[in-house]
């Protein structure tokens, strides 16, 4: 495979190894790469000769800043949403079959790991986190939901931080991530590659042992008022609380006043359906009417256009307040 290709696909002994080669866009996934991760999946799936499968980004920036949204925003803009459909048809399809994958999956989550990049590595069953990892699915500040899988992800975190999490979009340390879930082991970055070395060979346990280290103390994990202020199905309840609150808690309220109050309300509520969904595939099918929806809806286009396109940062929400948001806009959300 050339070396400029969107991900790099190599056997370097027993190890089967996944570079995502965009460097310049921190990786971000675009459909092909999509196709080029799922068939070496499946290829390697079937294959004796390999043991465990390596994810990783190319450049020193990070896995993966998420998934391709200026290709999104186009769909949006234009109305012709079947390329979107398409993408995320086998993006989640690619994410169901990390989670069930057969044989260890490692993810070396350093640097930045966005939305996308999320689904590529935290349904995996070694995740890896470094002292540059900063984690997130800051889907509600674009006017979109947390999805690939990210909705159950963040449900079962302990008590309401995976609420926190998905509200805000806030950028979560390696330490935080191992607290909510999203992340197992916490190695040097400068082991990384001592550590890839190895895993060509030796047991993907044993490697990793060899080198993780006791991850620092989560201070998301220590924030004793985020389960009060989170708690409940009302978002508005959820706003006056943590307006009263803290410095932190009042710090997250200005957060959430800056995000698009729809995806705010449907964000919630599928965090709360996602907690009580079977498996994966049921998230992922959820999630996938939603993103269809959110498509259609202004506040997607809006937040791209002032994050991405224009980058003036002042976006224009439909409604501009939660307390004008329809709960019939939310149900249609999860219409079927």
């Amino acid at each position: 495979m050339s070396d400029d290709a969107p991900v790099l696909v190599e056997r370097r002994g027993r190890l089967g190894v996944l570079t995502l080669n965009r460097p310049r866009a921190i990786n971000a996934l675009d459909h092909e790469m999509v196709g080029i991760i799922t068939a070496a999946l499946e290829t390697w799936a079937d294959e004796e000769t390999v043991g465990a499968v390596l994810v990783q980004g190319a450049g020193e920036r990070g896995l993966c800043a998420g998934g391709d949204i200026v290709s999104l925003y186009r769909a949006a803009t234009s109305g012709d949403h079947a390329a979107a459909a398409a993408f995320w048809r086998d993006e989640y399809r690619m994410n169901a079959l990390i989670a069930g994958y057969p044989k260890p999956y490692i993810a070396f989550m350093d640097g930045i790991v966005l939305g996308g990049g999320v689904g590529v590595s935290a349904h995996g069953s070694v995740r890896i986190v470094t002292e540059r990892t900063r984690i997130g699915m800051p889907e509600t500040g674009i006017g979109f939901v947390p999805d690939v899988g990210g909705t159950r992800l963040l449900a079962r975190a302990p008590g309401e931080l995976g609420t926190h999490a998905a509200l805000t979009g806030d950028m979560l340390s390696g330490a935080d991530a191992i607290a909510l879930g999203l992340a197992d082991h916490w190695v040097p970055a400068d082991r990384l590659p001592a550590l890839a070395a190895a895993l060509e060979s030796a047991d993907p346990g044993e490697a990793v042992a060899a080198v993780a280290q006791e991850p620092p103390a989560s201070a998301l994990a220590a924030s004793s008022w985020i389960d009060a202020a989170y708690a409940g199905e009302d978002l508005a309840a959820i706003l006056v609380r943590l307006a009263a609150g803290g410095d932190d808690a009042r710090r997250a309220a200005g957060v959430l006043a800056l995000r698009s109050p729809l995806a705010l309300a449907i964000t919630l509520r599928s965090v709360r359906l996602a907690a009580a969904e079977a498996d994966l595939a049921q998230a992922l099918r959820r999630e996938y009417r939603v993103s269809m929806h959110m498509l259609g809806e202004p506040d997607f286009a809006e937040g791209v256009r002032a994050q991405v396109i224009d980058k003036d940062r002042t976006p224009h929400w439909h409604p501009v307040d939660v307390a004008d948001v329809d709960p019939a806009a939310i149900d249609a959300a999860f219409a079927e």
